[in-house]
């Protein structure tokens, strides 16, 4: 048992009241593991005051919603901030305001914030670490069936159903664990999958324009007049960042989705060059394999995907160099 664990547990006793922050535009898995520690809290701890807080749930509210808190509960509270690799992205700025701050999080560790720091790189989900923690401590820590459920679902997010690299036979074995619990896991799945008639017609357009080239290099621009024209925000394109990697011939892609504000959020993917330190000079981060960036305009747009190129193209002359097995 790993002592980080078992000091957050003592912290987690030691305060009467705890609130549980994520990163802003969540997907599953920051709410999975938000809320479904939450959840194994509340069960556990029954007259502590637990509270997940952060902004909107971006169409994630069969999932779970947010608790109103007001400033002055944070005086004396522990905060917990889940999915987060750095504290600027943290959902709620809020988080200072604790007498102690946690961070568990799977994501490299760029910015160590936090009094207690558990991050797993090796973890599919930070869902998972959340599980993997509930259920390392059999007596003092109760899952419930909506615990399970919420973390089942971060770590079906993350994994892309079980299909990327992170997946392991422990991922297995935890999902496996929780399943057990009695949730309909059919019918979540299938609000995990299901897209809007909108957006499906726009996966048809994604389909259509992704520009490749030789090595490798996808992208997909989705500019203001588009996103207008079928009536679709960004928060619902998140759908459309895995359609280009069923190419057989793309490596590594990007997807650019305008923003209001004027910017392009950027979606990186990766079958197998690492992306995320592209994402670092853009304004970003993440893993090796799946990352985020933000690209002022169209000429950083060009930037951006230029590098992806010479990425995949510098892969392909490694792996052409390598020797055999």
């Amino acid at each position: 048992m790993s002592s980080i664990r078992q000091e957050i547990l003592q912290a987690i006793k030691d305060y009467d009241r705890i609130i549980i922050h994520r990163h802003m535009r969540p997907d599953p898995d920051a709410l999975g593991s938000q809320v479904g520690l939450a959840e194994v809290l509340r069960a556990s701890f029954p007259t502590k005051e637990i509270y997940q807080v952060g902004g909107p749930v971006e169409g994630l509210d069969y999932l779970a919603e947010m608790d109103e808190v007001a400033d002055h509960l944070y005086q004396g509270a522990l905060v917990i901030v889940t999915d987060t690799a750095n504290s600027p992205r943290i959902s709620d700025q809020r988080f200072e305001f604790g007498e102690r701050l946690v961070k568990i999080d799977h994501h490299p560790n760029d910015e160590p914030y936090g009094d207690l720091v558990w991050v797993n790189t090796k973890a599919s989900s930070c869902s998972e670490m959340v599980a993997d923690f509930a259920l390392s401590f059999p007596e003092e820590l109760v899952v419930n069936q909506a615990a399970a459920r919420l973390l089942y679902a971060g770590i079906v997010g993350d994994t892309g159903r079980f299909l990327y690299p992170a997946t392991t036979a422990h991922t297995l074995a935890i999902s496996g664990r929780l399943l057990e619990y009695g949730f309909d896991a059919a019918l979540l799945n299938r609000q995990l999958q299901q897209i809007s008639l909108k957006v499906a017609h726009l996966s048809g357009y994604v389909y259509q324009h992704i520009e490749a080239d030789d090595n490798g290099a996808g992208q997909v621009i989705l500019p203001q007049e588009l996103l207008e024209k079928y009536g679709v925000v960004d928060s619902e394109t998140a759908a459309l960042v895995p359609l280009p990697g069923t190419v057989d011939s793309i490596l590594a892609w990007a997807l650019f989705v305008w923003q209001p504000e004027g910017y392009y959020r950027v979606r990186l993917r990766s079958k197998g060059p690492v992306i995320n330190e592209i994402a670092k000079r853009h304004h970003g981060g993440g893993h090796p394999l799946a990352s985020g960036a933000n690209a002022r305009d169209l000429d950083e747009v060009a930037e951006i995907y230029s590098e992806i190129q010479d990425l995949c193209r510098r892969f392909k002359e490694e792996q052409a160099a390598a020797p055999e097995n």
